[in-house]
């Protein structure tokens, strides 16, 4: 099963299964609704998804019947009224992706059950999206006084369109995953219990046929042409594939297309 780790209190797992890191909620009891700690483990384990260098994709998933109940509220209002970060340590990578350093390597998102809130935000923020067809979604922040505050005003209108969009967060209604992959929040629905080893199959997937330093430039092209506009992305394309024709990855690719079998790569 590979190399495997807890936190404090086990309310995020790791698992090193071959390249691929396995990121697991584990606040079963709660429906794994955020607390401080779990905020705190999650972005250690992105940090190390970053980091290890064995690590060259993440599974983020979720024990129990449900992905997330969203925020535990009355843990953790203090730290929003006064502005606190959500996590505790400056090594740490936002897994919302929006303070810190940038997450480099792409992460494959699976659900079952309730995913509300900071959970759909979570999968908005992560690049491969599938769902269990069990499982239900809800942005209800303004049912709460509230409004998304994890990337869901950002991103959620580039993935589904503005109608789509506005549809759930203006009424924080529950909507199902034949929506999810309606609007595109979802990229695959698959049978409740099958998510977990779909979302594994498409990361061993890029793990093992995709040279991770090609994945990496690719998700930073693609996230530079979101975030700064076309030009910024088109301005370094030559530059980037420059650097990577050096590679030893890049010339294992080349040779390994001369001799007719499948590539090796090592992440240099």
């Amino acid at each position: 099963m590979g190399e495997r780790d807890h936190g404090d209190g086990d309310v995020v797992t790791t698992e090193l299964r071959g390249h691929v890191l396995l990121i697991g909620l584990n606040r079963v009891a709660k429906r794994n609704a955020f607390n401080q700690a779990m905020l705190n483990e999650l972005a250690n384990a992105y940090a190390r998804l970053d980091d290890d260098p064995q690590a060259w994709v993440g599974v983020l998933f979720a024990h129990g019947e449900h992905f997330t109940a969203g925020l535990d509220l009355p843990q953790v209002a203090g730290r929003l009224v006064e502005g606190t970060p959500r996590h505790d340590s400056a090594s740490a990578v936002d897994p919302w992706g929006l303070v810190g350093r940038t997450r480099s390597k792409p992460v494959v998102t699976a659900t079952q059950g309730w995913c509300l809130t900071l959970g759909i935000e979570l999968m908005l923020a992560s690049d491969i999206r599938i769902a269990a067809n069990d499982s239900r979604f809800s942005q209800m922040e303004v049912q709460r006084g509230i409004y998304p505050f994890g990337g869901a005003t950002i991103r959620f209108p580039h993935e589904a369109g503005w109608g789509n969009a506005m549809r759930w967060l203006l009424t924080g209604d529950t909507f199902d995953a034949a929506e999810a992959l309606r609007i595109g929040l979802v990229q695959e629905v698959v049978e409740p219990g099958a998510q977990l080893d779909r979302a594994v199959q498409l990361a061993e997937r890029i793990a093992t046929q995709a040279a991770p330093l090609g994945v990496r430039t690719t998700l930073a092209s693609a996230r530079r042409a979101l975030v700064e506009g076309h030009q910024a992305a088109a301005d370094r394309l030559v530059t980037d594939v420059s650097k990577l024709f050096v590679t030893a990855d890049a010339a294992e690719g080349v040779q390994s297309f001369i001799e007719r079998r499948p590539a090796v790569f090592q992440g240099r």
